[in-house]
């Protein structure tokens, strides 16, 4: 048993459209569905291989992970509980079609919430929201804090058209996250083809970048259009991209300001300074040899640790994560403490609740 509390800032569902379609509504529910085609655009557009790995190495055998397979990898893991993000859905800013994009964000989180929250509380969710119609994405946060129970909300950090999150269109998204004390995070998914990332031709390349320079775009654009300057209490999070690249990129954003900041007049701060403010927060890797940089440069309260599971690798190769991070020796026990428990609760508040109420999670976890 770990001396530390430990909850899964960021793990996956891998939804199928088969179990979606009993959770589409009207029009759509009574069409005839051709299974030909998915309902998303999918995560395969770039090119690259995906779905096989060796006999075993999906959790569910290439139909899970199921909440009984999450929970447990929760219980071999020591972890408490997990907020849980898409995976086709990670596509869904790519969807043209209005209409159809938000009545598949809600069928998704109707799906989520029937088939993993109700099933433990360990299983928490958060909200994909519809970026093609920002009223409906404040009308679909809404429903899910409110009536489903989620945590947060996730939008896809690359969306038709390149469209960035700063522009003020998405105001009443970030005021409505306020209102509510739910942070919004970005995270990777169908990226490569859009960040010209498609002509590298080798996997390994644009995954390296893809991710990184996806959500570099979103968080510059907002600060220097001042987003974190109209928001105060906003809570963001960058997910699945590491954070040794944020002192460079702090550095750099300060000098640009300095040299350029007529072209920002919005960003009345230090790019630095809002980094610092506490409300940003990223997800580190455990091996990051930058990481107690990142920890001292920016503040230590603000990093995240996710599993990522079942993503990018075998199932069997995820239990030395927490072992690692664990083990090193550059970080003190109390910036573990901080990024295992502590900061999952500052990132997301309606965590706490469920942690403080329901004593029997850690206990489920340590057994």
């Amino acid at each position: 048993m770990s001396e530390y509390r430990i909850i899964d800032a960021d793990g996956h569902v891998m939804e199928l459209d088969d179990q979606l379609r009993e959770h589409i509504g009207p029009p759509y529910a009574d069409l005839e569905w051709h299974r030909s085609y998915s309902f998303w655009p999918g995560l395969t557009m770039d090119g690259y291989l995906r779905s096989l790995r060796k006999p075993g190495g999906w959790a569910g055998g290439g139909t899970g992970p199921s909440a009984q397979d999450w929970l447990a990898f929760l219980d071999k893991n020591g972890i408490e509980l997990t907020v849980l993000y898409p995976t086709q859905g990670l596509t869904h800013a790519a969807i043209q079609d209005r209409d159809w994009a938000v009545a598949l964000a809600r069928a998704y989180n109707d799906w989520l919430h029937h088939r993993f929250m109700r099933v433990s509380p360990r299983l928490v969710g958060v909200a994909l929201l519809p970026v093609q119609d920002v009223q409906e994405a404040v009308k679909e946060l809404r429903r899910c804090v409110n009536e489903l129970g989620m945590v947060g909300a996730v939008l896809p950090a690359v969306a038709i058209g390149g469209k960035l999150f700063s522009g003020p269109e998405f105001y009443p998204l970030w005021e409505e996250a306020q209102r509510l004390d739910v942070p919004i995070s970005t995270h990777g998914g169908l990226s490569s083809p859009n960040l010209g990332l498609d002509l590298a031709a080798n996997f390994t390349v644009a995954h390296t970048l893809e991710h990184p320079f996806a959500q570099m775009r979103q968080l510059v654009s907002m600060i220097f259009e001042g987003v974190f300057e109209l928001f105060l209490k906003l809570r963001f999070g960058c997910l699945e991209c590491g954070m040794g690249w944020v002192p460079w990129l702090m550095d750099r954003m300060d000098e640009e300001l300095e040299r350029k900041g007529q072209y920002s007049p919005r960003c009345k701060l230090k790019p630095s300074e809002y980094l610092r403010q506490g409300n940003i927060f990223f997800a580190a890797e455990v091996g990051e040899t930058a990481l107690p940089l990142a920890a001292q440069a920016v503040r230590p309260d603000i990093i995240l640790w996710a599993s990522d599971y079942p993503h990018e690798r075998d199932q069997r190769d995820f239990t030395g994560d927490i072992p690692t991070l664990i083990q090193r020796k550059d970080i003190s026990d109390e910036i573990k403490r901080r990024i295992f428990f502590d900061n999952p609760l500052r990132f997301y508040p309606r965590l706490r609740a469920r942690v403080e109420k329901q004593p029997p999670l850690s206990a489920a976890a340590a057994s």
